[in-house]
């Protein structure tokens, strides 16, 4: 964590209106710049790395599905939260994949300012670079807090790709 990011965060404070220096604001600039590289982690990460050493060969050729895979992530345009499931299917051409990597994946392309277009197309992309499936699909629903908050204020809403 680099002291700038606490600077821009307090300097952000003060023009909203806020007293950085006191008491409940303290650690505020601290704790908030740890947040966003917490959030924003996934630009250190590769699909690579993630199936590095968790690939198999096994002759199944039946449809891998894992769901409700938990996605959190941030919107590009607003910077504020969106979250859902996402839902990944596989048919495996001579090679698998651990279950858990696949949960690593969505968590790669979900920690990174995002829109959910995107994101999808990022998971199902890596899948077929790592492992060569006969096929892949992968659906998530979210909400959007910017939709939910701001806005059109729709808080039922589900976004579907």
């Amino acid at each position: 964590m680099t002291k700038k990011k606490e600077d821009i965060i307090r300097d952000l404070l003060i023009q909203l209106g806020e007293d950085p220096d006191r008491e409940g604001l303290l650690k505020t600039p601290a704790r908030s710049a740890r947040t966003l590289e917490c959030l924003t982690s996934g630009y250190s990460m590769s699909a690579e790395d993630v199936f590095k050493g968790a690939t198999f060969h096994e002759q199944y050729d039946e449809m891998v599905i894992v769901k409700n895979i938990e996605v959190f992530s941030l919107c590009e345009h607003h910077m504020l939260p969106f979250f859902g499931k996402c839902h990944i299917a596989y048919i495996p051409n001579g090679q698998i994949a651990g279950l858990s990597k696949l949960a690593r994946l969505v968590d790669i392309f979900a920690k990174r300012l995002q829109v959910q277009e995107r994101m999808t197309t990022q998971i199902a992309h890596a899948i077929e670079e790592q492992l060569k499936p006969k096929g892949v699909g992968v659906v998530i629903e979210a909400q959007h807090l910017c939709m939910m908050m701001r806005g059109v204020e729709k808080q039922n809403s589900i976004a579907v790709t």
